[in-house]
Formats: structure tokens, C-alpha cells, sequence
């Protein structure tokens, strides 16, 4: 019995490709694995990148520079505000200067008499407003006035207002101050403006990027299709000057190996007509001699050499014309185990359910009869069993032949796949075969995008293990 994987046939041209490097463990792990979420990677890093340097120029040069120069101006305001209530004598005076300073700066005073501000010196917290205020105020105070008085700063407890407290000659000065005059409406604008540009963006860059990729992921169906041995219709080539390259020479290869394949179906009827017509002749000449001894040995061998043409002719005749389609292959594995059976020894047959898949039939029974026959040959009893698994994602139909025979030593299980390799030296056609029989059915196989290995068989002998996409 024979069979292995159809990828370890071209274990000779792999070997031979050189070895892949290793992405570092981090880009593998955490790396996209799709074309577009790669090119969006690629799109989105420049992008986040350059708002992030926008943010950080637009805080520290626009906004810290902003909020300084407003903050030096209240801070201004009030110092000027203090130096005239220092000069003023009456509480008209007073009165008069919290007048003007309402009308000319917007700023509402409050002098309130004999209280104090508690010991300990306020601190401004992380609100750039607050640690500009702080320093605008006391480097007026320091500046201006020569004194280091104390005072407090709330820009929270008032909805449209900054309270300002300072500590003079046992009173405090209450300063309410507009927010606008502190506040920029740029900021929001240059916030609006940054956030809706990378949106919008971002969103182009996705439509633009699925226009892309579609035509790349339509070439990679079209492959897989047929490398699968299914007709390929519709496809054309699109998208990019780059893909539409590859689509077209994909489409010529196709083209070059359709034609190979015909020449071959033409070459292979001549050959047929050419070896059958005087072997024919043989056997009509034979059949009109006597049955001497001699003659029962020509006949033996030519029916030996009509054996041996049929099976080249099988090898090299391929999946032929038959076109794919849905089959049903739980019926059709029936009624061949059933015909199977008659002629030779009995074959359990195991169904997890029903299975419906694309396929050339024909094709497809002559590979399941080829590696059922080679099971019965060696061994008295055979098990098939039919079921659907799951693999990396993708839907597989699997099916296995089990055997008692002695098995395939592991060493020739590469080699039973080539055509003409037996394991029975000898050109006895009765025991070794024409070495053809898995040969064809790893081609098969192989022609329906699946894979055909060899294993030890769980009970002993060899197990045949067919794996096929959906």
C-alpha cells in the first residue's frame, strides 16, 4: 500500500528554496497578517505620529504662549488695581477705582476688611491656566508692588468666572475675572480641525486601500480555483498597474498550461490508437494458432502489455476533460465501497455525516479505488472513514484507509508517490503492479488542491490520509 503527502513529492525543490527569515517576536505576535490592516498600519502610524508632533507644537508653542500672555495681563490689571488702593483715601475713592476697573478691564472688585487668607500659600495644580496665573501674578506682585503678598486662585468653583484672592494690609482683595478673557477659542478650533481631518482622512485612506486590496484578494481566489482544478470565469485583470501585471500573468499561465494539457489528451489518443490497433492484431493472429504452450504464453503477455498500456495511459491521461461539481460524497463512497467489496475483501465504511464538496467524480473514485485496491491487496481487512475537520480556519474534508497489511517502511513512503516505484522488485505484474496506482491517486488529489500522506495505521499496517479544501 502507498500514499504520502502530495506537497513531500517536491520535498527535492523546497529543500532547495532558501530558508525563510524569522520576524522578530513582537512583529509576529502583534503585526497584522492581512495586506490591509498592514497598509492601514502603515497609513495610521504617520498619521497618529504627525498629530501628536501637531498637538505637542500647537500645546507648547500656541496655547502655553496664549494663555501666558492673557494671564500677564490680568495679572496687570490687578497689580495696577492694588497700587490705586493703596494711593486712595476715602472709600469714594475706592469706590471710584472699582468702577473704572469694571468698565476699562472687566474685573469685579471686592475689598472685604479684617479677614485673612489661610497660612498656608496656595500651589497651583496641573491646569496650565492656574501655574500661568501663578507665575503672572507673582512676578507682578514682586515686580510692580516690591511685596510678596499671599493669595489664592479658584478656576473651578465659578461656571464663567476665575476668583482671585489677595492678601492686603489685613483685608483681602476679591478679584472676579471673566473667563473669556482667559481662555482662547482657537484651542477648540485647532483641537475640531485636527480630529476632523484625521477622520476624514483615515476614512478615505480605508476606501482608497479596500479598492486596493479587492483586486489582490479576487487573483488569490482565481489561483486557489483553480489550482483546485475548477474553471476560472470572469476573471479580468484590475486594480493597480502592479496587479494587473500579476492577474495577467496568471491569466497566461493558465492559458500555457490548458494548452500543454490538451496537446497531451491529443498526443495521448494517437499513441492509444497507434499501441491498441496491433496488439489487437496479436490477439486476433493468437487466437487463430493453436493453443499450444507457446501460444498461452504470447497471450499471457499480451495481456500483460495491454495491462501495462492501460495504466501508462491512466497516469498520463490526468483529470482529463471532466469538468468540477457539487458531489455528494458520502453516496458516492457508498455505492464504491460496495462495488469494491464484491471482487475482493469486505471494507468498513464510516460516515460522520453527510458532505457535499466540488469535485471531478470520476477522477476522484479512480483515486479512492486505486488506494482501496492497494489496501485490500496487502491486507485482510480495510476501514475507510469519512468526516469534515477544521484546520488554521478552513473547512477540510478528511478521509482515511486503514489497512492490517505489513505497511510502508518509512523510508519509501516518499518514494511509492513517484510513478514506477515498487516496492516488489520483480516485473511481476501479479504481485508488484505496474507502479502506477498511487501515483495517479496522489495526482488527483493534488489536482484538487489536497494532500495525500502515508501514516502507520493505529491497529497496525498503513493508514492513507486524503485531506481536501471545501
Amino acid at each position: 500500500m502507498t500514499s504520502t503527502p502530495a506537497k513531500e513529492s517536491y520535498m527535492d525543490e523546497e529543500d532547495a528554496l532558501p530558508q525563510k527569515k524569522k520576524r522578530p517576536f513582537f512583529l509576529k505576535r502583534y503585526l497584522p497578517k492581512s495586506l490591509l490592516g498592514r497598509s492601514l498600519i502603515i497609513i495610521v502610524t504617520p498619521l497618529l505620529l504627525v498629530q501628536a508632533i501637531s498637538v505637542w507644537v500647537f500645546y507648547d508653542r500656541h496655547y502655553e504662549t496664549v494663555t501666558k500672555r492673557l494671564a500677564q495681563g490680568i495679572a496687570g490689571d490687578i497689580a495696577t488695581s492694588i497700587l490705586l488702593l493703596k494711593e486712595a483715601e476715602t472709600p469714594y475713592d475706592k469706590a471710584n477705582i472699582f468702577q473704572l476697573m469694571q468698565k476699562t478691564a472687566g474685573l469685579s472688585l471686592t475689598l472685604h476688611q479684617g479677614i485673612e487668607l489661610p497660612p498656608v500659600n496656595w500651589k497651583p495644580g496641573w491646569s496650565v491656566l492656574e501655574r500661568r496665573l501663578d507665575q503672572a501674578i507673582h512676578d507682578q506682585l514682586l515686580k510692580n508692588l516690591n511685596e510678596n503678598y499671599r493669595y489664592d486662585i479658584d478656576t473651578t468653583s465659578l461656571v464663567d468666572q476665575v476668583k482671585i484672592q489677595i492678601e492686603i494690609e489685613n483685608a483681602v482683595l476679591l478679584v472676579l475675572v471673566p473667563s473669556k478673557r482667559l481662555f482662547s477659542s482657537t484651542t477648540y478650533l485647532v483641537i475640531l480641525w485636527m480630529v476632523g481631518s484625521s477622520v476624514i482622512t483615515f476614512g478615505v485612506a480605508v476606501i482608497f486601500m479596500r479598492n486596493q486590496v479587492r483586486p489582490i484578494q479576487r487573483l488569490a481566489r482565481a489561483a486557489e480555483s483553480f489550482g483546485k482544478g475548477r474553471d476560472v470565469k470572469g476573471f479580468k485583470p484590475e486594480g493597480a498597474t502592479e496587479v494587473r501585471q500579476a492577474s495577467g500573468a496568471f491569466i497566461r499561465m493558465r492559458s500555457r498550461i490548458k494548452r500543454q494539457v490538451e496537446h497531451r489528451m491529443a498526443m495521448l489518443a494517437g499513441v492509444s490508437h497507434d499501441l491498441r490497433t496491433p496488439l489487437t492484431r496479436m490477439k486476433l493472429q493468437l487466437a487463430m494458432t493453436g493453443q499450444s504452450e507457446d501460444t498461452k504464453n504470447l497471450q499471457t503477455d499480451v495481456a500483460e502489455m495491454e495491462k501495462m498500456i492501460e495504466g501508462y495511459l491512466a497516469f498520463a491521461r490526468g483529470e482529463g476533460h471532466e469538468q468540477t461539481a457539487s458531489c455528494n460524497v458520502s453516496a458516492l463512497l457508498k455505492g464504491l465501497m460496495q462495488q469494491l467489496s464484491f471482487s475482493n475483501n469486505p471494507i468498513d465504511l464510516h460516515i460522520e455525516q453527510e458532505i457535499n464538496i466540488q469535485l471531478r467524480q470520476e477522477n476522484f473514485k479512480r483515486a479512492i479505488s486505486n488506494l482501496v485496491t492497494n489496501a485490500q491487496r496487502y491486507g485482510s481487512h480495510v476501514m475507510v472513514c469519512v468526516r469534515k475537520r477544521s484546520k488554521d480556519a478552513d473547512e477540510l474534508l478528511e478521509i482515511t484507509i486503514d489497512d492490517d497489511g505489513p505497511g510502508i517502511p518509512e523510508e519509501h513512503r516518499r518514494d511509492v508517490l513517484k510513478p514506477f516505484f515498487r516496492l516488489e522488485q520483480s516485473r511481476n505484474q501479479a504481485t508488484g503492479g505496474v507502479g502506477l496506482g498511487l501515483s495517479i491517486a496522489n495526482d488527483i488529489i493534488s489536482n484538487h488542491g489536497g494532500d495525500l500522506s502515508l501514516e502507520d495505521a493505529p491497529g497496525g499496517g498503513l493508514r492513507a490520509r486524503i485531506s481536501l479544501p471545501f
